[in-house]
């Protein structure tokens, strides 16, 4: 796990090594370990290294192939390293180190990328130099576990795992790229590769790049290598052969990951994704580490009164004998951390996500890597009141038509022109309803059943929703210098979960569907009291593992009861921050229309937190990358 970064002067300028500097000591925090830099005329790549696997100076990174022909800076861990390894070994392929950094190099060299990285099984993110061709390949993972973003400007390609090591190029011109803005402001997240600074682009997952210097205009191609496709089996197996076959293959997930030269924790946030990964490894190493973030509740109210799962991860701590430790957030904690979360996430993603900045801060004073349970509900079906709300539709267009109204979690769209008036004309183009029905532009095949539509929102939900938390996992470890590792995205079993039948994971259809006929809304309480039937295999499976009552419970997010605290302990944050004069979101909104909504909250009137998270994080935002040179400086992140 460690950070990437590099420059190609598409002109053939020499590459300055006080810029590369620059860009590997901007994500300094990525790669504790060790730092290095290699340039060639025009082509330089950086690297900072956060050792866990061959913690020996054989790991060091960019690395040189033997016959020097390649060169390699990477970001992830593949799991099945060994048994590649055994067979490049085969194909006379030497290695000096015992990293999976080389075997990646290796395989890559033997079979291709084309055909290498679809037999990568892990987390990664690549840029590699074929000196002899003078080509830049690059690879980022099936699912998006590891980022990576390129930019364009002017002669220059400049790459990172993060937009700061971009940034770092003082000749880098910054402006907030307004569409995406919007998109956010939509869907609480961004379906498109664009980010909040223009030009600087998010390199797809499950896609490879290449760029060839042998072309008389080299540009960056793109190629899909892998894609979700979540379907109905075309001959079912009995039930419970499903259910063996996921008990084998969760155990088989888990224990690839549990490989490494370092201490291993585990989050333990006393739901059943999380402890039932921490069942698994604590099999393999006693006394596991484990860790979980609760809330001061003493100014929550309502559902918020049930958010503080500690009760619930002390229990479980309990039953796997775990070493566990725990950290309590307040209201004053979200307000003190909200540059360091900006500076780091880099823009905001779905929820909140500052509680996972601190479970990282806690976990990564104990161990640098650390399990979590990320992709259990989008493989298996966690969210079944979103899904059900397009299971009865007439054709593609009505299920689009409808599932796009839900997903605007922000700012609806009758909202959104007066919301941002002072840049509407640049953004009257954008159809937020396109971006949408674009995430199926690969999969928008014909439709026939619930089953079909159910398949679709758990396509669309790993492309989008669970990339985004991707995203925030990612960067809000790494800036504490810790991996996370997500045992539900191994390959094989999330091959198995795309085919699994949807009556394996949801019961409650047939009666759902008669639910929808009626037209049932959303505020129905009989509604949702049949849509919460969600992970139905998955629950079968884990009993085995971990208490019976928690794979019973219902689901429940990583929230905080900001509900109640934005407009309770933290209303003059709230105030202070969003209603001075100075403060730089009304650069792109309408002051008016913003104060009215946050106004409605502040009252009682209408919830809306996750807006007023979003404004406050887009407002540090705006402060931080777009006036000038970061204004946080490293030492302070």
């Amino acid at each position: 796990m460690c950070g990437v970064a590099g420059l190609i002067h598409l002109d053939g300028a020499a590459v300055s090594p006080a810029v590369l500097q620059r860009m590997t000591d901007a994500i300094a925090h990525r790669g504790p370990d060790g730092e290095g830099q290699w340039i060639e005329g025009n082509v330089g790549l950086g690297h900072r290294r956060l050792a866990i696997i061959d913690l020996s100076p054989a790991g060091h990174q960019p690395m040189v192939s033997s016959d020097l022909r390649y060169v390699l800076s990477y970001n992830g861990e593949i799991y099945n390293f060994r048994e590649l390894r055994a067979e490049l070994e085969a194909q006379g392929y030497g290695f000096r180190s015992r990293t999976d950094s080389e075997v990646l190099l290796n395989a890559i060299a033997a079979w291709g990328i084309e055909k290498a990285v679809k037999r990568f099984n892990g987390m990664f993110a690549f840029a590699l130099w074929d000196r002899r061709e003078r080509r830049m390949m690059f690879g980022r993972d099936r699912y998006g576990i590891k980022p990576l973003y390129y930019s364009i400007q002017g002669n220059t390609l400049a790459f990172g795992s993060e937009q700061k090591a971009i940034l770092a190029d003082t000749g880098f011109r910054r402006k907030l790229d307004s569409a995406a803005l919007l998109e956010y402001f939509t869907f609480q997240n961004i379906f498109t590769n664009r980010t909040l600074l223009e030009g600087v682009s998010m390199f797809p997952a499950g896609h490879y790049g290449v760029l060839d210097f042998a072309k008389a205009r080299p540009q960056l191609k793109l190629a899909q290598y892998w894609d979700f496709n979540f379907k109905e089996p075309a001959s079912p197996k009995p039930d419970e052969e499903y259910r063996e076959e996921l008990r084998r293959l969760f155990n088989q997930a888990v224990n690839r990951q549990l490989v490494t030269d370092v201490e291993l924790g585990s989050y333990l946030s006393g739901g059943m994704d999380s402890g039932s990964i921490t069942a698994i490894a604590a099999a393999s190493h006693p006394y596991i580490k484990t860790f979980t973030c609760g809330f001061d509740l003493n100014s929550a109210s309502g559902i918020e009164l049930g958010f503080d799962e500690r009760s619930k991860a002390e229990y479980m701590s309990y039953y796997f004998k775990t070493e566990h430790y725990e950290m309590v957030l307040k209201s004053g904690d979200m307000e003190r951390v909200l540059p360091k979360l900006a500076w780091h996430l880099e823009e905001p993603r779905v929820g909140q996500s500052y509680p996972n900045y601190y479970a990282a801060k806690l976990a990564s004073k104990f161990v640098k890597v650390v399990l979590s349970g990320a992709g259990g509900d989008e493989l298996f079906g966690g969210y079944p009141w979103r899904y059900y709300r397009a299971v009865v539709n007439n054709d593609f267009e009505h299920y689009i038509d409808k599932y796009y109204q839900f997903w605007q979690r922000l700012v609806p769209n009758s909202t959104l022109k007066g919301l941002f008036q002072p840049i509407w004309a640049d953004l009257s183009h954008v159809w937020t309803r396109d971006i949408f029905r674009d995430v199926f532009k690969t999969h928008a095949e014909q439709l026939y059943s619930p089953e079909d539509y159910i398949n679709h929102s758990l396509y669309f939900e790993a492309k989008t929703f669970l990339h985004g938390l991707l995203v925030v996992e990612d960067k809000l470890s790494m800036a504490h210098g810790l991996e996370s590792r997500v045992p539900f995205l191994d390959n094989d079993l999330v091959d198995f979960a795309m085919q699994c039948p949807v009556r394996l994971k949801l019961n409650n259809l047939a009666d759902v569907i008669k639910l929808n006929e009626n037209e049932p809304g959303g505020k129905s309480n009989k509604y949702f009291e049949k849509t919460r039937d969600g992970k139905q295999i998955l629950r079968d499976v884990m009993k085995k593992y971990i208490p019976a009552d928690v794979a019973r419970a219902e689901k429940q997010g990583f929230s905080a009861p900001d509900a109640s605290w934005f407009k309770g302990e933290s209303i003059d944050f709230v105030k202070r921050t969003l209603f001075r004069n100075q403060a730089r979101i009304y650069d792109v909104m309408d002051r008016g229309i913003v104060q009215q909504l946050v106004n409605e909250h502040l009252s009682g009137e209408r919830n809306r937190r996750l807006l007023i998270w979003s404004l406050l994080n887009v407002e540090s935002w705006m402060s931080q990358f777009l006036d000038g040179p970061n204004t946080l400086s490293r030492e302070g992140a």
